[in-house]
């Protein structure tokens, strides 16, 4: 069985974080495994509290999994620490890891920013260069290219510019605010589009962590990277599309909407 890692905080909602990380790499046949950055108290409504992870206990888990189950892909969320980020790097590269997805969580869906501005600078100096793929939405991809994205012609220049800046593909996520689902990857100089179909439901929290992981979860098994986008974006769309409905804000997506009952 193929194996993937997410290194990320938790929601103990089960919404975001490790706990949707885990549950779209098991949907999507992987074995899953969890390194935790930060613990969160949060629910549909919002964050009410975060307590990080010290430097050297994520060290301890980041071993703990590398010397024994061996991921064929890696996730990475939000982390919102320079010094976390340092340790997920050093652990990174002392183990050869591979097939890296980086969702570089800086910026709500509200425009809020969510990490300072020297924890971008060590997330852009030191973990971007080692991605496979980075999945920024388009406050995010602002920040990293120094640019006003307004239209698909502006998506396009800015995902250029991020991938020869920092070495790495980049799935340029659309959102409702561009082209609603449309998202664009920028690989190896050449730009693909991928049509999402436009799905009228609120509940939204986690779809970032679900994406990400997805593609980590296709990366593991084989695919390559397009191929590997096209089914994350398929299963997000299933999932979306389940319209389950929990919660009193937006609420959770159905990621084992797929999976057949055993009973």
């Amino acid at each position: 069985m193929n194996t993937a890692l997410t290194i990320a905080g938790s929601d103990c909602s089960g919404g975001a974080g490790i706990q949707a990380d885990i549950k779209t790499m098991m949907a999507n046949k992987v074995y899953a495994m969890s390194a935790i950055t930060a613990l969160t108290a949060q629910n549909t409504t919002g964050v009410t509290g975060i307590m990080e992870v010290t430097p050297e206990f994520l060290k301890s888990e980041l071993d703990a999994i590398f010397t024994d189950i061996y991921p064929d892909a890696v996730k990475i969320g939000m982390v919102s620490s320079g010094k976390l980020i340092r340790v997920i790097a050093d652990s990174l590269k002392e183990y050869k890891a591979r097939n890296i997805v980086v969702d570089p969580v800086m910026v709500a869906t509200s425009g809020a920013r969510l990490i300072d501005e020297s924890a971008v600078a060590v997330l852009t100096e030191e973990l971007f260069p080692l991605a496979d793929v980075i999945t920024p939405n388009i406050g995010e991809a602002e920040i990293l290219s120094g640019m006003t994205i307004r239209d698909k012609a502006d998506m396009e220049k800015a995902a250029c510019h991020i991938s020869e800046k920092f070495d790495t593909a980049v799935l340029l996520k659309g959102g409702h605010s561009i082209n609603d689902a449309n998202d664009l990857l920028y690989h190896k100089g050449s730009l693909s589009w991928f049509a999402g179909k436009r799905i009228d439901n609120p509940n939204t929290h986690g779809t970032g962590c679900t994406l990400s992981s997805a593609i980590a979860s296709n990366l593991a098994k084989g695919y390559d990277m397009y191929t590997s986008i096209y089914k994350a974006k398929n299963y997000i769309s299933g999932a979306l599309n389940d319209m389950l409905d929990l919660g009193k804000g937006s609420g959770p997506m159905n990621h084992g909407f797929a999976i057949d009952a055993i009973y």
